[in-house]
C-alpha cells in the first residue's frame, strides 16, 4: 500500500472501491451484452431435434437479427443494467474486504491462497445478490418475439413474484445453487489467476505496454474462468429458462441438471455457449479489471 493510499480513511477508501467496481461493471455490460444473449440462447436449446436450433454463432446472430430485429440483441439488458453497478461494486469491494480478512490469518494461509479464497468468497456473495436479476434476464432472453413485443423487466419480475412469491425456490431464487457455483468458481479463478500472475510477470515500461500487460493477463483470467465454470452456467440457464415441456419441471437442481444434460446430450453439451461466453468474458473480464484499477487509481489521486 502506498503512502498516498494510507492517507484515505477506511470508509472513504471503501466508497472509492465500491464506485470503481460499479463503473467497471457498467462499461462491461454495455459493450458485451449481445454476446450474453447469444450464450444464453445456445445454453437453453436442446439436442438435434430442437427445431429452433442454432448452427453456430454467425447463424445465431443473423437469425436473431432477421426474425427479431436489431434491438433484440439487448433483450434482458435492463436487469443487468440495474444490477451491474451494485453487482460489480460488490464484487470488487467485497474482494478487498475478504482479502484483508483472510490476510489476518498470517502464515496459516499463504498469500496466493488468500487471493483464490477471497475470489471464491466474493463470488458466493455476488451470486446471492444477482440471482433474482438473472431469473428475469434469462426469461426475457429466452423469448423469441420482437423486442417491442416483450413485457418490461419490471412487469416480468412482478409476474414471477405474483405466481411464486418472493422467497420460493421456484421464483426469483430459482437456480440459486447453480448461480453460487457459477460465480464462486468464476471469481476464484478470475481474481486468483489475475492477481497472482500479475505479481509474477514483470511490469512494462511505458503506460501503453503496461496497459497491454494487464489487459492480456485479465483476458486470460476471464477466458480461463469461463472455461472452468461453464457447466454451472449451463445448469443455471436450463433451470431458469423455459422447460422442454410446458408445465413440467425437468430441470430442478444444479447437479441433477448437469447429470441429465450429460446423459441425454453428451459431455460437450455441458459446454454449450462456451465460445460466446469466452468472447464476452475474456475481453469483458479484462475490461472490468482495468476500468476498476484505473478508476480507483484516479479517485485515490484526486480525492
Amino acid at each position: 500500500m502506498t503512502g498516498r493510499e494510507r492517507t484515505h480513511g477506511q470508509v472513504k477508501l471503501g466508497a472509492m472501491e465500491f464506485f470503481a467496481g460499479g463503473c467497471a461493471g457498467f462499461v462491461e455490460v454495455c459493450l458485451m451484452h449481445p454476446l450474453d444473449l447469444v450464450k444464453t440462447r445456445f445454453q437453453i436449446q436442446g439436442g438435434p431435434e430442437d427445431v429452433h436450433r442454432y448452427r453456430g454463432i454467425a447463424h445465431c446472430f443473423t437469425t436473431i437479427y432477421k426474425q427479431e430485429g436489431f434491438l433484440s440483441f439487448y433483450k434482458g439488458i435492463l436487469p443487468p443494467m440495474c444490477a451491474e453497478f451494485p453487482k460489480r461494486a460488490i464484487k470488487f469491494f467485497m474482494y478487498e474486504r475478504f482479502k484483508r480478512l483472510y490476510g489476518l490469518a498470517g502464515d496459516s494461509i499463504p498469500n496466493w491462497g488468500v487471493l483464490w479464497l477471497s475470489g471464491l468468497s466474493t463470488g458466493l456473495t455476488e451470486a446471492v445478490f444477482i440471482n433474482p436479476f438473472e431469473v428475469v434476464k434469462v426469461k426475457l432472453q429466452a423469448e423469441r418475439n420482437q423486442f417491442a413485443q416483450q413485457k418490461s423487466a419490471w412487469h416480468t419480475f412482478r409476474d414471477i413474484t405474483a405466481e411464486h412469491g418472493y422467497m420460493s425456490r421456484s421464483g426469483i431464487w430459482k437456480g440459486l445453487t447453480a448461480t453460487l457455483g457459477r460465480h464462486g468458481v468464476f471469481n476464484m479463478v478470475y481474481f486468483g489467476f489475475y492477481h497472482n500472475v500479475k505479481e509474477i510477470v514483470p511490469s512494462c515500461e511505458g503506460p501503453f505496454l503496461e496497459f497491454g500487460r494487464k489487459f492480456l493477463i485479465g483476458l486470460i483470467a476471464g477466458s480461463l474462468a469461463s472455461c472452468i465454470n461453464i457447466p454451472f452456467d449451463v445448469a443455471k440457464s436450463r433451470i431458469q429458462g423455459p422447460q422442454p415441456v410446458p408445465g413440467q419441471i425437468k430441470y430442478r437442481t444444479c447437479f441433477a441438471t448437469m447429470r441429465t444434460v450429460y446423459i441425454e446430450e453428451g459431455f460437450l453439451a455441458l459446454y454449450k455457449g462456451l465460445l460466446p461466453k469466452v468472447l464476452r468474458l475474456g475481453p469483458g473480464g479484462a475490461i472490468m479489471l482495468l476500468v476498476n484499477e484505473y478508476v480507483l487509481e484516479l479517485l485515490k489521486k484526486h480525492m
